[in-house]
């Protein structure tokens, strides 16, 4: 537009106009809102979507639109457009047709900081802490200071306060797009100055030339950080400078440097003069540098220590500023919004400082395919004090993609490096998975990047306080997030239960029961994984095996074997065989345990598991434990409905004496066949149930399907009516083979095949 500096601040600072913001959601641009709503404009914005600030905005009298086309610009006698916007927005292009002066968020902050006594905040790391400590610690002072920082900050209330009976206005300035130089500020602080934004920027001497003009624009004192060595070099020599720092050169330095945990306290010398022990309310040890800028903002102002130091300790930063998500004596998640090497570094060094023992976990997204191929080699050197790192997939901010460019760029370059364990996962929605499953007691986690990963750590934590509520219902026993049901399927394949649980007692099995009912939180209790099939996206809710403890108990009483329900029955048959007991050669074959058993009724050589059971106990809808005896219950082929509301806990089979040569040579004879028979291949055994026409493995060879397969998963050749994964099959391979199986079944035989496998969980997010 042609309006000068001088005409847009009359025009913004004067009789209130009609004023409209095309990306007004967005943290910059909403405090651009809130400042001119609170001057007495008429506002209106436009968005893609809203956000809580634009809501608070809305009670404040904004006018929101979506989606943004421009329709609402009739009216608007300036428009004010965020640094994202550009050429082919809808409401950006109307405006120009419209012929509406239109500016960029800067030079509107600009404008409005001519109206105080500005105090603008610089560097490429450390802004949003730094402009809101220097906001509250001035309040603290009395000086009812303007604010206007990029983030939401609890402590101040929002992240732009307009004050009319305040001097002083401290504002956070964006060097990314070069637009720091369009301000005036009385005051500057600068904290850093490194090669970063290499999108719009050519080199570091491109960084510095806008420094530079910024700097000759202060009308009054720059405060800069001497342990920075080009924001030394920039400001040293400028007329009225101030330093601060470590380095004890500096007019304002710290001494007696200790850490509390993640808080740090410090002795604060002024001009030779110490000033007092100050307290940090904020963690990391890069940021006692922050505060001493702060700290020697606000000595200058002529604010006494005393006033200071307690608002030192009483600040609580900004959000996604090392943001703890959730803390207990047991995790710890935090979020934090660096995504430059250098801001990595000094978040991960907090994270690992602060720690009492456990391991500090990163989930990282890289920000822009143009920062990430830049500074990939000082990307692969950030992470030192990590014991593991999960990069998720380029957060493009708006950019193109650039061929060769991902997060496996990142990956790599840890790797080259050697510093630390790091995978790739380019399935965004599955991150907080692979982090999550390696979560141990006394373990922090630690989200990282400037897009969207605060959404992954926010499901983390979430879960993470779940699981730890389920821990403390549970008692003693083993409890994981996300567990791989791959793991504990004899298909091997499947996704991970959202809650993997294995208690000790009956119990405490008991309690979980009764607390997931309370807590309307869907519960599978899982055995050997056998007959089972669990779907790519996993189970939703509590998965609990009862394998351990009381439910391992195996225990044989004349002719009666009493099992607990996490026993195998292979460890059931050669307990028998030890006792001269027959009737239980069946079992030695079959892969699962005797939980399973029962709910499948599962069988083999012609027995099946309710042949010989006498007794259940079992655990009841109210989660009191009780006793069944078979004939009470509705026992199917490979079905008992019965199990699907109520748990067994133990049973009590019945055999009877037996030669022990004919037992041991009846087992052999039972595992002779089933090699012969079966295949020795991950598998879950039958698929299909048989159905009265023919048996179902004998139908499949008959329709030609055996060497069938999809992906990794294939049709034996061995056994018609097994599927069985060669290796790196998915469950979507095998459920699409059972529907061609079923689909050539149906239409060249007209028979119906019904499954004997249970499936179960949800489909893999794409």
């Amino acid at each position: 537009m042609n309006t000068s500096a001088d005409e847009l601040h009359r025009l913004l600072t004067g009789a209130p106009v009609r004023v409209h913001l095309i990306g007004v959601a967005g943290s910059g641009m909403s405090g651009i809102a809130a400042l001119l709503l609170s001057l007495g404009h008429r506002v209106g914005g436009c968005d893609r979507v809203t956000s809580v600030e634009v809501e608070r905005l809305r009670a404040l009298g904004l006018e929101f639109h979506t989606p943004q086309d421009g329709t609402y610009l009739d009216g608007a006698e300036i428009v004010v457009y965020s640094s994202a916007i550009r050429a082919g927005n809808a409401a950006f292009d109307a405006a120009r047709r419209l012929g509406r002066p239109m500016v960029r968020r800067a030079e509107a902050l600009a404008a409005l900081l001519l109206a105080k006594r500005g105090i603008v905040v610089a560097g490429m790391h450390g802004k949003t802490t730094t402009s809101a400590l220097g906001a509250h610690v001035l309040r603290a002072g009395g000086l009812r200071p303007s604010h206007y920082v990029g983030a939401e900050i609890p402590v101040l209330g929002t992240n732009a306060h307009w004050d009319p009976a305040g001097e002083h206005f401290v504002a956070e300035g964006d060097e990314s797009d070069g637009t720091l130089a369009l301000y005036h500020p009385e005051h500057a602080i600068v904290l850093n100055i490194e090669e970063e934004h290499l999108d719009h920027y050519l080199d570091l001497a491109a960084i510095e030339r806008t420094f530079r003009q910024f700097l000759s624009q202060v009308r009054g004192a720059v405060f800069y950080c001497i342990d920075d060595p080009h924001a030394a070099r920039l400001c040293g020599g400028l007329p009225g400078a101030v330093s601060f720092g470590r380095d004890a050169r500096a007019d304002y330095h710290c001494r007696e440097v200790v850490r509390a945990g993640f808080r740090w306290e410090f002795e604060v010398v002024g001009h030779g003069r110490v000033l007092g022990r100050a307290r940090l309310g904020i963690p990391g040890e890069h940021n006692v540098s922050n505060a001493l800028g702060v700290v020697a903002l606000a000595s200058e102002l002529g604010m006494p220590f005393d006033r200071i130091a307690p608002a030192l300790a009483s600040f609580r930063g900004a959000r996604r500023r090392f943001e703890v998500r959730h803390e207990s004596p047991r995790h710890m998640v935090v979020d934090d919004y660096g995504h430059h090497p250098s801001e990595i570094r000094a978040t991960v060094a907090t994270a690992r400082a602060g720690l009492a023992g456990g391991r500090v976990l990163v989930l990282f997204q890289p920000h822009r395919f143009t920062r990430t191929r830049a500074l990939r080699d000082g990307f692969g050197r950030a992470f030192e004090g990590a014991d593991f790192v999960c990069v998720a997939d380029v957060y493009p901010a708006g950019e193109a993609p650039i061929e060769g460019i991902s997060g496996q760029t990142i990956v790599d370059a840890l790797r080259e490096n050697g510093q630390v364990e790091a995978v790739f996962e380019p399935r965004f929605a599955r991150t907080h998975l692979v982090i999550g499953n390696r979560v141990r007691t006394g373990d922090l986690v630690l989200s990282l990047g400037a897009g969207n990963v605060h959404e992954q750590a926010a499901i983390l934590a979430r879960d993470l306080r779940a699981l730890e509520r389920l821990e403390e219902v549970m008692g003693t026993g083993e409890a994981r997030l996300y567990e791989p049901l791959a793991r504990h399927t004899t298909l091997r394949v499947g996704g991970p239960a959202q809650f993997w649980l294995e208690p000790d007692t009956e119990q405490g099995f008991a309690a979980l029961v009764r607390h997931c009912r309370q807590e309307n939180l869907p519960m599978l209790v899982m055995g050997r994984g056998s007959n089972l099939l669990v779907r790519d996206g996993g189970i939703r809710g509590a998965v609990v095996r009862l394998a351990r403890g009381e439910f391992a108990r195996l225990s044989v009483d004349g002719c009666d074997i009493e099992a607990g329900v996490g026993v195998r029955f292979r460890q059931i048959s050669a307990a028998a065989k030890a006792a001269g007991l027959a009737g239980f050669e069946w079992m030695e074959g079959i892969p699962g345990n005797a939980g399973g058993g029962l709910r499948m009724n599962a069988g083999a050589m012609g027995a099946q598991t309710f042949d010989q059971v006498v007794e259940v106990r079992f655990l009841d809808t109210d989660g009191t434990i009780r006793t069944v005896a078979p004939a009470e219950l509705d026992v199917r082929y490979r079905n008992v409905p019965w199990f699907g509301t109520h748990f067994a806990l133990s049973v009590r089979f019945r055999g009877r004496p037996g030669d022990p040569a004919e037992i041991a040579r009846r087992i052999d004879e039972s595992l002779a066949k089933r090699r012969l028979s079966q295949p020795a291949a991950a598998s879950a055994g039958c698929i299909f149930k048989n159905p009265e026409e023919t048996p179902a493995g004998r139908l499949v060879e008959e329709l030609g399907l055996k060497g069938l397969s999809v992906g990794g998963a294939r049709v034996s050749e061995i056994h018609g009516n097994f599927i069985v994964n060669e290796g790196g099959a998915s469950a979507g391979d095998v459920l699409a083979l059972i529907q061609q199986v079923s689909r050539t079944a149906r239409e060249r035989r007209g028979i119906e095949l019904q499954t004997e496998v249970q499936i179960v969980g949800e489909e893999e997010t794409p």
